[in-house]
């Protein structure tokens, strides 16, 4: 699932501007920790950034996300090309 990965990366650059006591990761982008941090915190801030329950925490709370938020896991997965598959349904 793309959409697992995407979330996967905004909340993985979450994890960057979190104290260094805290899990990180490589993965994500300066605009999904922009506009994804608050989101992050208020419907999965009790996960771990990398457990994998994250990813389905976000995807569950996919509606109630910001605006901002899902226009840039949107732009997200525009910009690594990943053409030809069909994007995941959010409900």
């Amino acid at each position: 699932m793309r959409l697992k990965h995407i979330v996967t990366a905004a909340v993985a650059a979450l994890a960057l501007t979190l104290p260094a006591a805290a899990q990180q990761s490589k993965r994500g982008n300066e605009t999904l920790k922009k506009y994804c941090t608050g989101d992050y915190l208020s419907y999965c801030g009790n996960l771990a950034p990398d457990d994998p329950a994250t990813d389905a925490c976000m995807q569950r709370n996919w509606k109630q996300l910001s605006e901002n938020c899902r226009r840039a896991i949107d732009a997200y997965e525009a910009q690594q090309g990943q053409s030809g598959s069909k994007r995941d349904k959010r409900g």
